[in-house]
């Protein structure tokens, strides 16, 4: 795992000295996801920086990374990620003649490109299983070459110049650049507060991501586009259950096997529920030794737990359970309320972020769980998407959030957001961001790309409309909590893992009928049966639990205290052109209890103080 950054001007050298002060200022923002190795190669108009977190071939997996033996000793590399099978593939290029330098997964990556595409970069990319995010520079064709995983897990923006391209890890590598300009408008407004995964927008005006599953080529006269090397289709699947639960099985084994590969100490993020709980038990099967997890809980939370419409039951006396009936090293995560307020930690995550997420005490226990992780490990594994994969919340099986004419997680329980209510914010601004508008437009595009069924599925109404929500669900959801965990980890150089996100996982599941998803009339019925002769019988039987949030009283009445001191600065808080000042006063004035410290109102006092700490911060430029 790495972040990497560069610049592509086809009207400078970029190695001339004038330039590297701007090289080094980019790298360096990388610096937390690569705390170990840094580098930066130039060569002509091309720029490569590199910060490494060294986890596979410590010493030899150095980058950037060159070919620099025959005819094509052009070929450049910055990589971010893992690739899985790379010793499969380097067993294939070896044959094919190449003889490597490293046992390095970069160098396999570097001569994949050399030998299957040079003419196509998606052949290559079309080869790898994992999570990756690259750049590759052809000195002899002068074009750059970006290339993301097809679900999304590493994360890789670029943003198009008159001359050239800028492009990195996260946003403010390429922000560091003057060449960048630092405007959000009210179009990356709205992106930055919808709940809607939009790729071609990225807040920042001008900056879009890499999409999931392609390529972005950049050359001196084609300038810059976008090429699909893979995307979700329907496979006619015709399995019975018991052979898709079987083959369900299959590739979860072979899947952890070939994530649990690294020179450095790993362990697995366990909360008790089903799926990071059954990962962890396939890493206990299959580890030489004993594994260690991790849990994240809060001071008195399981003691004093109510129960609500989200979560039933606290995570920390099945965490224990499987934590015992596995044979783990286990440690609990416990954090304090003052911990999670403190301002130095709402910076740091807004930062890691580069947006203002407004999701308050789920982004900043993340990153303190991630921070103590990382004193003992390097690498993680995270159940992270199986809800998306196997259909594991509790909107999938709501008749009326199913036939909501919108994205579910908006209309359900999980977050039940009225997005034509402006909240806190002023009305003619929320009027001029239209909100609902964009959301509506994202969804009627999503809805365009979904893959018709085929076979006998097809003509039943309610499949069709199953298979529309796991598309939206993995397509626009997915890749925020993705972003989320990948944000949160690499602040603190920490790699987490994604077994649930194989591509082939991926792609059997999506092809099965919704029929197969809940054949025992329950969620995650696939996952459940493959897996439960791993795992305690109360966790096999639990309802799924989302990711914990506070309950302390303590917690919300410290966030109107800090509203409240943004309120005090009047128009010198940078937030004020945003909000109703006086819907804000009025807020703070209802007191606590139970109502105000439901989750959708304590979100919006969230995002006040994200929105603050975001624009003064990062010296956004707002254009409405």
């Amino acid at each position: 795992m790495c972040g990497i950054c560069g610049w592509i001007d086809y009207r400078h050298d970029l190695g001339a000295d004038e330039h590297a002060r701007t090289l080094a200022a980019m790298n360096d923002t990388m610096s937390c996801r690569g705390p170990d190795q840094q580098g930066v190669w130039t060569g002509g108009p091309a720029a490569l920086c590199h910060r490494r977190l060294a986890v596979i071939d410590i010493e030899g997996g150095r980058q950037p990374m060159s070919l620099d033996e025959g005819p094509d000793a052009d070929l450049h590399i910055v990589y971010s990620g893992e690739t899985y099978n790379f010793r499969e593939l380097r067993e294939q290029l070896a044959a094919a003649g190449h003889r490597f330098r490293t046992a390095s997964d970069t160098e396999v990556v570097l001569r994949a490109h050399r030998e299957w595409g040079r003419r196509d970069p998606r052949e290559v990319a079309r080869r790898l299983n994992g999570m990756f995010a690259y750049a590759l520079w052809d000195a002899r064709t002068q074009e750059l070459v970006l290339v993301r995983d097809r679900l999304g897990i590493k994360p890789l923006y670029y943003y198009p110049t008159p001359h050239g391209v800028l492009f990195g890890s996260e946003p403010k590598a390429i922000l560091a650049n003057p060449e960048a300009d630092r405007v959000v408008d009210a179009e990356g407004l709205r992106r930055a507060l919808a709940f809607v995964s939009d790729m071609s927008n990225a807040v920042f005006r001008g900056m879009r991501e890499v999409p999931p599953g392609c390529v972005v080529r950049v050359s001196r006269d084609g300038g810059v586009r976008e090429e699909r090397y893979w995307q979700l289709t329907d496979t006619g699947h015709t399995d019975d259950v018991d052979t898709t639960v079987h083959h369900v099985r299959e590739l979860l084994e072979d899947t952890a096997l070939r994530q649990l590969y690294a020179d450095v100490p790993l362990c697995t993020l366990l909360s008790g529920g089903l799926d990071s709980s059954a990962l962890t038990a396939l890493a206990a099967k299959h580890v030489d030794g004993t594994v260690r997890s991790f849990a994240v809980d809060f001071v008195g939370y399981a003691d004093n737990f109510v129960a609500d419409d989200a979560r039933g039951t606290p995570d920390t006396p099945y965490v224990h359970e499987v934590a015992e009936y596995v044979g783990t090293s286990h440690r609990d995560i416990v954090l304090r309320t003052e911990d999670m307020m403190d301002p130095a930690v709402r910076r740091a995550t807004v930062h890691a972020r580069d947006l203002p997420a407004g999701i308050g005490d789920m982004d900043s226990s993340l990153y303190l769980l991630f921070s103590a992780i990382r004193q003992e490990s390097t690498v993680a594994l995270s159940g992270e998407s199986a809800d998306e994969v196997f259909g594991g919340y509790r909107d999938f099986h709501d008749a009326e959030t199913v036939a909501a004419d919108t994205f579910p997680w908006l209309a359900g329980r999980m977050m039940n957001q009225d997005q034509s209510d402006p909240g806190l914010f002023d009305r003619a601004v929320w009027a001029q961001l239209d909100v609902p508008g964009f959301v509506d437009e994202q969804y009627r595009a999503a809805l365009a790309e979904v893959p018709e069924l085929t076979g006998p599925a097809a003509d039943d109404p309610h499949e069709r409309r199953m298979r529309e929500i796991c598309y939206l669900y993995l397509t626009r959801w997915l890749p925020i909590l993705l972003d989320r965990k990948d944000r949160m980890s690499m602040a603190v150089g920490l790699e987490v893992r994604v077994p649930f996100c194989d591509h082939r996982l991926v792609e059997y599941v999506f092809g099965t009928p919704w029929s197969q998803k809940t054949f025992d009339g329950r969620e995650k019925s696939l996952l459940r049966h493959a897996t439960s002769d791993l795992l305690p019988e109360s966790v096999v039987q639990r309802v799924k639990s989302p990711y914990p949030s506070t309950q302390d009283d303590g917690y919300e009445k410290s966030l109107r205290d800090q509203v409240a001191e943004i309120m005090a600065r009047g128009d010198d808080a940078p937030v004020a052109p945003l909000v109703d000042r006086e819907a804000v006063l009025a807020r703070l004035d209802e007191g606590g209890g139970h109502e105000a410290n439901s989750m959708g109102r304590r979100m919006q006092l969230e995002r006040i103080i994200d929105l603050n700490t975001w624009i003064g911060d990062y010296d956004v430029e707002l254009s409405l």
